[in-house]
């Protein structure tokens, strides 16, 4: 009697349990399956298949956060990664200065700048390492950076070393202005962390140099190509607003300036790894040069530091959102084809049922 007792009750038990069943089975004799129902069913598999692959390839994209704080760095050096071309100034008088607010002099300071010769239709035609950089400001003015210009007369240009006498050198550049030979500067110029500029021109001549090479000032041309210009290595995704374009003068001569803001970035690596680099923007200028102008035409780079570091960090999405979106993309498009199929069935069931009433009165 009490097994008995306890079988019946375990019945009811599963009897209540089933009661409970969201899911209803329909016997097999009972179901149907029809063409339009099978049509639906394929829309709906693909239209499933497609959204999933969709929430897949969004959930493993990454995601970059940015956050900003103030930057704490003392003591470090700026890396400027330079590729400029000059397609009318000849290696041989080209060169290099920079110039920063601490007021130092100091030469050749870890520096790995190139030159490389360009004929006219774009080949190299040779290099040479560029052993005139000049870092530091020329005197003591504890102004902008940006205003310390070198001008024929003022005593702050040098003679250009070579290893050969003024005459040769003249004859040389004027071979090679004839022969419109242009340069390409590159390398790696490590300054000091603080605002300065760089500037490119012939200011490394001597002013009695320069005046047997160019009968006028506005004989220099300093039309130039910015193939890469950079603060530090790059990260996906980062964008340099100066790479690629490209200044070239025909008609007349002048300075270009551009202002430069610098904004340190860390960009840190799903893996852990963090770079430190730098983002910038850029302001242009140019100033054409009048005949009573005595300063030579170069192009400036005038760069300043921002306080504020930015920190990019990649990040995966969170996988209980992807799952979350996965089961209503899923779960959404099985009740709508659900709907269609009901509606289709009905819609197929009243046609027949019409096509027959009108066979019948026929």
């Amino acid at each position: 009697m009490q097994i008995e007792r306890l079988v019946r009750k375990m019945v009811l038990k599963l009897q209540i349990l089933k009661s409970i069943d969201a899911f209803p089975h329909a016997e097999e004799h009972l179901t149907q399956k029809t063409s339009s129902g099978a049509a639906v069913s394929i829309i709906g598999l693909a239209i499933m298949v497609t959204l999933f692959v969709h929430e897949l390839m969004f959930y493993l994209t990454v995601v970059k956060v940015h956050e900003m704080s103030v930057d704490v760095k003392h003591g470090e050096t700026l890396p400027i990664h330079i590729n400029i071309s000059f397609p009318a100034i000849p290696c041989s008088i080209l060169s290099v200065d920079a110039i920063d607010m601490s007021g130092r002099h100091e030469v050749d300071v870890d520096t790995n700048i190139w030159k490389l010769r360009l004929h006219r239709d774009g080949y190299f035609l040779g290099s040479e390492y560029l052993t005139d950089l000049v870092e530091g400001q020329h005197g003591h003015d504890h102004g902008d950076a940006g205003d310390n210009h070198h001008e024929p007369g003022s005593g702050h240009t040098h003679v250009h070393s070579l290893g050969v006498n003024a005459d040769k050198l003249v004859k040389e550049v004027r071979q090679a202005l004839q022969d419109h030979e242009g340069c390409r500067v590159y390398g790696v110029l490590d300054v000091q962390r603080v605002a300065g500029n760089f500037h490119i021109s012939i200011h490394g001549l001597s002013l009695m140099v320069a005046q047997q090479i160019f009968e006028t000032i506005k004989q220099v041309n300093v039309s130039h190509i910015i193939h890469d210009l950079s603060f530090g290595p790059k990260y996906p995704g980062i964008h340099n607003p100066l790479d690629g374009i490209d200044r070239i003068l025909h008609d007349e001569s002048g300075s270009f300036k551009y202002y430069i803001k610098i904004v340190p970035t860390e960009y840190q690596f799903l893996t852990g790894h963090s770079m430190s680099t730098n983002q910038f923007s850029v302001m242009e200028y140019f100033k054409p040069l009048r005949d009573t102008d005595r300063i030579w035409p170069a192009v400036y780079f005038l760069y300043d530091l921002s306080p504020i570091i930015v920190t990019i960090k990649e990040q995966r999405r969170n996988f209980t959102h992807f799952i979350t979106r996965v089961c209503a993309v899923l779960g959404g498009t099985f009740a709508l084809t659900g709907m269609l199929d009901r509606w289709m069935y009905r819609l197929v069931e009243v046609a027949t049922k019409s096509s027959k009433t009108r066979g019948i009165l026929k």
